[in-house]
């Protein structure tokens, strides 16, 4: 057994040296690639608990001996969305903290930390970007996590057409400004939809159109997760069919990482050391994985609870995911249609041959069963107030 316990991780920040994790390198390469040193701005749309913090801090990592990184987060940050100038005094000192942590030079910080006009604060803190950039060594990337949180707020708009302003005149030759920058979130902010949570609403042009379309598979083959598995059968040596277990877990996830994860760690936590299965040697084979996919399908999760959110939000998702399940109906997939837009967006379904299909077996099996008690509790209690009312109605009159 390893002395240093590592474990797999289902909640925040996957840390290398305190996770089992997937390899990720070939992906964030081709995001450096591809849309960072052409200097795209783009957003990592992704549903959640799909690794776009744990990406976002590969980044920084790979990306801070060659640019200034600028990494801050929207998870907390309500209050800067009051008016333009508490928006422009927050990022101000949010970027400030992220400079000083970069370690860079007493003339940037001073440039930066010149306090934001009160009169114009959004065209203020614009002179700030350029400043920066303008002084900088190195080119400036800005990336903000959870950027979908206040989406819905028109002084975001503003925010963004700060930036889309900045991006366009920089080409031009007309400004400097951000070499790159990375919004992530579930939403795609190009098309943003006013109130997009909020079904009905009336869609909104964002001033993010200026964007790269993010075309990168964030999703873990079954090559990485063997990978994954490799190192933990380093550490335990449980004798395990490395090939088999993988392609299983990649076969009931389709590679959504924190199912991924989830499923392993329930392996490794739940399953072995049971009566069953005692130890990890018994827990990772065939049956003892079936056993983590059945703990699974029963357990209550924050990603279970927000596709059970989603769909009370969208009914006509769930009619759909109904038909497509229950009655075997063939829907065409169209991403102009908002359900199916919706459901892609949060990893729910999937294009499959120009079809909708359920976009893993494990999400297949949740919402069968979601559906089928469903139908079950509406039957039985249609059935108990059937017979409650015959008890008391005869004919077509109350008995007395």
């Amino acid at each position: 057994m390893c002395d240093a316990r590592k474990r797999f991780n289902t909640t925040g920040l996957c840390v290398p040296s305190l996770h089992y994790m997937a390899d990720t390198s070939k992906m964030v390469r081709r995001i450096i690639t591809d849309y960072i040193e052409p200097g795209e701005y783009f957003t990592m749309n992704r549903a959640r608990q799909f690794g776009k913090t744990t990406t976002l801090e590969f980044l920084y990592r790979e990306l801070k001996e060659d640019y200034l990184v600028i990494s801050i987060s929207f998870e907390s940050a309500d209050e800067y969305f009051q008016s333009l100038g508490t928006l422009a005094r927050g990022l101000a000192m949010d970027i400030s903290e992220a400079l000083d942590m970069q370690g860079v030079s007493d003339e940037l910080r001073k440039i930066w930390k010149a306090p934001v006009s009160e009169e114009f604060p959004m065209r203020d803190f614009g002179r700030k970007i350029t400043s920066l950039c303008k002084n900088s060594s190195k080119g400036v990337v800005l990336m903000i996590d959870e950027v979908d949180k206040n989406a819905d707020n028109q002084i975001f708009l503003s925010f963004l057409g700060l930036l889309r302003e900045k991006y366009l005149k920089q080409k031009s030759g007309r400004d400097v400004s951000f070499h790159s920058v990375i919004l992530a979130g579930v939403y795609d902010i190009k098309n943003l939809k006013l109130k997009l949570h909020t079904p009905g609403e009336t869609k909104f042009n964002s001033p993010w159109n200026i964007a790269a379309d993010f075309q990168v598979d964030m999703s873990l083959s079954a090559e990485a997760i063997a990978g994954m598995l490799r190192e933990y059968e380093q550490d335990y040596h449980t004798g395990m069919d490395l090939a088999f277990i993988s392609r299983q877990v990649f076969d009931y996830t389709a590679g959504y990482p924190y199912l991924v994860s989830r499923l392993c760690q329930i392996l490794d936590e739940q399953v072995a050391g049971t009566r069953e299965y005692p130890d990890r040697t018994s827990a990772w084979t065939k049956e003892g994985y079936q056993e983590a996919v059945k703990k699974i399908l029963y357990e209550s999760n924050t990603l279970f609870d927000d596709l059970w959110k989603k769909l009370d939000e969208y009914p006509e998702l769930s009619k759909m995911l109904y038909a497509v399940l229950f009655i075997g109906k063939n829907i065409a997939y169209s991403p102009d249609q908002l359900e199916m837009n919706i459901g892609v967006r949060f990893g729910i379904i999937k294009c499959e041959n120009g079809q909708v299909a359920v976009s893993n077996r494990i999400f297949e099996s949740r919402l069968y069963n979601y559906y089928l008690a469903k139908d079950m509790v509406e039957s039985s209690t249609y059935s108990a107030a059937l017979q409650s009312k015959n008890q008391f109605i005869h004919g077509s009159h109350f008995g007395g």
